[in-house]
């Protein structure tokens, strides 16, 4: 497992699955000549997608950002659809850190999609029930109201079974919040209505999760969007605002989906100044 020092804040990938999506979706009206050069493409025009979750360790506390595919969620039809190689190993990964799942003390949603929401879950007889009962699951107010009462658009991706037994646990926010006097959680739309950013400053040290607004290193171009985004130019607008604000302060932005880097550190003009690979690969 891979991890980060960012100041007083220890960053480390647990195992959340894999799969592998259409490149043209995951990069929009991006022509395939130009999104190819950045992120590596199988002849089936699919890429390479993890669905990682963050184990962040501050003051003492452990907060999970996102909590990965799940395991045993999903059915034979969706593993083809998603191009689900690996499902999540989250509890294995904890306990090679000497941790469980009663170890964690908040869980930090970016938003309830399926990819990053099927964690929160596990099945046990015929109900779900949750992976980390009784912690705080943190997420905006506009995304809680849309996973419990989805369109005719994210209905296939908002699922009952991923929000009916955590209804307790979830704790809301308006536009942001902080986790401590260090880290906030900021909402940003985009991707999704309700889609939030993570955002931690330590005095000069500083890292941003965008999430799914950029997510990989492959969208660092602030006018690259998924066709998965539902509000494409709120994510172009955000996806500016944001990497202005990290590039000057030379910040770490961190991946959820990326194959190939787990974090990328820029300098002002946008340069790769640091790295962060997964180990298996070498690109």
């Amino acid at each position: 497992m891979e991890r980060l020092q960012v100041g007083k804040a220890t960053l480390t990938w647990l195992n959340g699955g894999v799969n592998f999506l259409d490149g043209g979706a995951m990069f929009g009206v991006v022509p395939k000549p130009l999104w190819s050069r950045k992120y590596p493409v199988n002849e089936k025009n699919q890429i390479e997608l993890r669905t990682d979750p963050i184990l962040l360790q501050l003051d003492g506390k452990n907060y999970l950002i996102d909590t990965g595919m799940g395991n045993g969620k999903l059915s034979e039809k969706q593993m083809r659809n998603f191009g689900v190689l690996e499902e999540s190993n989250l509890e294995s990964s904890l306990e090679k850190l000497h941790l469980t799942v009663a170890d964690i003390d908040c869980i930090l949603m970016s938003h309830l999609h399926f990819d990053h929401a099927c964690g929160l879950t596990k099945k046990l007889g015929d109900e779900y029930v949750s992976v980390f009962p009784d912690v705080p699951i943190i997420t905006s107010s506009i995304e809680w109201k849309e996973m419990r009462n989805p369109n005719i658009r994210s209905i296939n991706t908002y699922w009952p079974m991923n929000w009916e037994s955590i209804q307790e646990q979830v704790k809301t926010f308006e536009d942001e919040i902080h986790i401590t006097d260090e880290l906030k959680m900021i909402h940003t739309g985009g991707h999704s209505d309700g889609h939030s950013i993570v955002v931690f400053e330590d005095g000069e040290n500083c890292f941003i999760h965008m999430a799914d607004i950029m997510a990989t290193h492959g969208h660092q171009n602030k006018l690259w969007a998924m066709a998965y985004d539902d509000y494409p130019v709120t994510s172009v607008h955000e996806k500016e605002k944001w990497m202005e604000y990290g590039y000057e302060r030379k910040a770490w932005y961190t991946f959820y989906h990326d194959a190939y880097y787990r974090a990328l550190q820029y300098d002002e003009s946008g340069v790769v100044i640091d790295e962060l690979k997964r180990k298996q690969y070498e690109y």
